[in-house]
Formats: structure tokens, C-alpha cells, sequence
């Protein structure tokens, strides 16, 4: 009997307790055989670590010395775990029996795939896609990312039209399937970003060395969403700033010269546009993100190599601009947007 590859199930925890009392019993009903399941603790203040330890002792914990964010919280812990396959796991989520299998099966059939998502639902309401990467993730040729079953806020129901295995441009953070060896060769992710897109950079960072992303939809979890981070200045922040600093890190410096002001301009028009609607918290967040950009571009960049791959070799980016599509031409479904491409 052949043995199954190793899965090391990783939830990242910072003060998640009602979410690990709420859904860590259905991570340990996972029917795969092969797996741990680890606790990396960011420094928790909230009891999580000793509930674990009084409710859970066969858990195995690691605790962080501060709260590292996403990013350099689970670099640090996959330092010191060993498996063929990592799955990152956000507190939030609700997974089903067996998520597992559909996805590991997906991933041996072809070395070349690099990290693979679930079908993420709605755990609010199971009958729609989740915003954080719904049935896998696409982006636009100015770099703003979508998916398969969400474009901007508007998330569909899901009625079985993208449940076919597909390769995408990005995978969810929420539930990221990574092969161990191609995530350590990637040197994980870049812990500049601390939290949000951070799972898009190394997507990105996948394709221009030769691996494949994928959607596997017969695995199915249920995600609470902005569980982690609430919806505010520090959100927006984060998510524009990131984004801009991933586009100059992944584009071809031929792209750079012509996008990042347009860009730029677009990102001053979400200012104003949510300035006057009143939410003042988000246009200062999208505001500060630019000089922190502006800021990270004229320091060292330390640690960003970037690369003239040609773009053809991506998959999943869409050629137009969603923008434009979204808010003019008022399409909000992804299959409207984007015809799927084999």
C-alpha cells in the first residue's frame, strides 16, 4: 500500500479563540490519515494558548514571540515543521470531512503545481462564494486581484458554474495548499507585507519560476471572513500598499514605466470616491499606503528581486481592465468578465 504524502495543517493564531472553539473539532474530523495539525500562536493575549493546551494537549503549539502578522508569522513557523505538503489554515474556516484528499490527489497528478485552493463558500451563507478567493484567484493587467465567483465586493451564488479544476492566477491565503520544497525555494512570503496579498506575491512569484496554481472545487470549506482584521484604515492600508508593491516587485520594468502611474491615479480616485461617500477611515488608509509605497521605493527594497519573465507565461491575468468592466460597464459576475480559458 502506498503511503500518503505528509500534510502538515498550520492555523496561524492571533486572539482567534471563539474561532479555534468554534472549528478547530471540524479540522480534526479530517478523514486524511497522514496529517498533523499545528498551532502557531502570534503572541496571543486572549487565553487561546492555555484553552489549547487544557482542551487540546495533543496539539501541537508554537508560540511566537510577538505578533508577526501573516506573513513572517508563518514563515517562522514553517521553519520548524517538516511535511511534503503545508496547508495554511485561517481560524476562521469551517472545513468539511474530506477537503483534504480531492486536493492532494489534484497536486500529485503533476509536480509542476505549485499551491492549490479549495472552493472557499460563505460560512454567513453557504450558498455564496467567499470574498477571500471564492473559487480561485485571477488579476487584471493593472493588478487589482478578483476570483472566480467575486469581483471587487460582489460575491455570486454558487450554482456549480466554476466547479471544474482550473489553473488560477492566485490561491487564497484562507485555505492554501503549498508544497513544502516550493515554498522554502520561494523563500516563503515577504514579511514587508505583514498581512493581505501576501498569498498573491508568492502566487506571482510561482508562475515566473514555472509552477502552476490551481483551483481543485470538490474540496469545499466555509470561511467567516475579515475574522482576523476588521474592515478599517489599517485594512485599506495594507491592502493598497501591498498591492503597489507587489505590482513593482512582480511586473517587467517595461510595465512599470507605464502602469504604476495610471495606478496610482486610480488609487487617488478611490480616495476621493470614498471621501465623499464618508467613509474618511478608508480613503486615509488608501492615502497613507501610497506614501508608505512611495516611501518603500525610494529605501532599500531589500529582499525584492525582480524579474523580466515575460507575462505570457502567467495564467489567470485578465487582459483588460476591471475597473472599468466593474463600475462603467456594470459587470459584476467573473464569467462576464472573463471567458474561462483551459
Amino acid at each position: 500500500m502506498l503511503t500518503l504524502p505528509s500534510v502538515a495543517i498550520v492555523i496561524l493564531n492571533y486572539n482567534g479563540l471563539e474561532y479555534l472553539k468554534k472549528f478547530l473539532s471540524s479540522v480534526l474530523a479530517s478523514t486524511y490519515t497522514n496529517k498533523e495539525i499545528i498551532i502557531a500562536d502570534n503572541a496571543s493575549t486572549d487565553n487561546s494558548v492555555n484553552w489549547l493546551r487544557e482542551n487540546y494537549p495533543s496539539i501541537s503549539l508554537i508560540l511566537l514571540q510577538e505578533n508577526y502578522g501573516f506573513a513572517k508569522g508563518y514563515n517562522e513557523a514553517l521553519k520548524q515543521i517538516k511535511g511534503d505538503y503545508f496547508i495554511l489554515l485561517n481560524s476562521d474556516v469551517e472545513v468539511t470531512a474530506n477537503w483534504i484528499e480531492p486536493v492532494i490527489t489534484l497536486m500529485e497528478t503533476d509536480k509542476k503545481i505549485g499551491a492549490c485552493q479549495p472552493k472557499i463558500l460563505s460560512y454567513h451563507d453557504k450558498r455564496r462564494f467567499e470574498y477571500a478567493g471564492a473559487c480561485g484567484g485571477w488579476i487584471d493587467s493593472l493588478g487589482y486581484p478578483f476570483s472566480r465567483g467575486r469581483v471587487f465586493d460582489e460575491c455570486e451564488f454558487d450554482t456549480g458554474q466554476y466547479d471544474s479544476n482550473q489553473k488560477i492566477f492566485w490561491a487564497s491565503g484562507a485555505a492554501f495548499f503549498v508544497r513544502a520544497n516550493v515554498y522554502k525555494q520561494m523563500d516563503g512570503f515577504d514579511e514587508f507585507f505583514f498581512a493581505h496579498q501576501e498569498e498573491i506575491d508568492l502566487c506571482w512569484r510561482m508562475q515566473l519560476n514555472g509552477y502552476k496554481i490551481m483551483v481543485c472545487p470538490k474540496s469545499v470549506v466555509y470561511h467567516v471572513g475579515g475574522g482576523t482584521l476588521p474592515k478599517g484604515e489599517r485594512k485599506a492600508f495594507l491592502n493598497f500598499r501591498n498591492n503597489l508593491v507587489m505590482v513593482y516587485k512582480n511586473w517587467r520594468s517595461t510595465e512599470r514605466i507605464w502602469k504604476l502611474p495610471v495606478r496610482m491615479v486610480l488609487d487617488l480616485v478611490s480616495v476621493i470616491k470614498s471621501a465623499i461617500s464618508g467613509d474618511t477611515t478608508f480613503a486615509k488608509g488608501i492615502l497613507k499606503a501610497q506614501f508608505a509605497f512611495i516611501k518603500w521605493l525610494l529605501g532599500s527594497k531589500k529582499g525584492n528581486k525582480f524579474t523580466d519573465t515575460k507575462s505570457k507565461q502567467l495564467y489567470g491575468v485578465y487582459r483588460g481592465v476591471l475597473v472599468v468592466d466593474y463600475f462603467i460597464k456594470k459587470k459584476t459576475k467573473f464569467s462576464e468578465i472573463v471567458l474561462e480559458q483551459n
